[in-house]
């Protein structure tokens, strides 16, 4: 899958339920979708870009997390730039090595830990969406993220 996709997750009532995110290279759009999808448990966004790297996004009450699995991608995508601003951390230079950055245990209270997503994320078998998948399916909403990419 070489397109861009996001989906947004919301735990409500002991359950999951997920719809496709309109603008996965709008951060403003995101955040916006996200906090109007609060429930009790928060939204969760997960996006990919292309086949390049993913950003995740956490509402809860009035906080707003997120993360990147690569934050050199802020040189090539207006996406991932618009994102190392919203978070305050560096601009990467030509010559960085790739590094995640953000928020990275953003998840950890659901129970995928920083180390487990960082597991996820550097395995260079996976194609971001396959990423986010695991993800998914380790929150608990699997089924939910495969529903929403096939009725794409």
């Amino acid at each position: 899958m070489s397109v861009d996709f996001g989906i947004i997750a919301w735990h409500e009532d002991g359950r999951w339920d997920a719809t496709r995110l309109i603008s996965a290279r709008d951060i403003g759009a995101i955040i916006d979708s996200l906090k109007a999808q609060q429930t009790n448990g928060g939204a969760i966004a997960l996006i990919a870009i292309e086949d390049e790297f993913v950003i995740i996004a956490r509402a809860l009450g009035d906080q707003m997390q997120m993360m990147i699995s690569d934050v050199t991608y802020a040189l090539d995508y207006e996406v991932a730039a618009e994102l190392i601003e919203v978070l305050d951390l560096e601009f990467p230079e030509e010559d960085d090595e790739a590094q995640p950055g953000g928020d990275l245990d953003l998840l950890s209270d659901l129970g995928v830990s920083e180390m487990e997503l960082l597991t996820i994320l550097d395995d260079s078998e996976l194609y971001p969406d396959e990423q986010l998948e695991a993800i998914a399916s380790r929150l608990g909403f699997g089924e939910q993220f495969n529903q929403v990419i096939e009725s794409n």
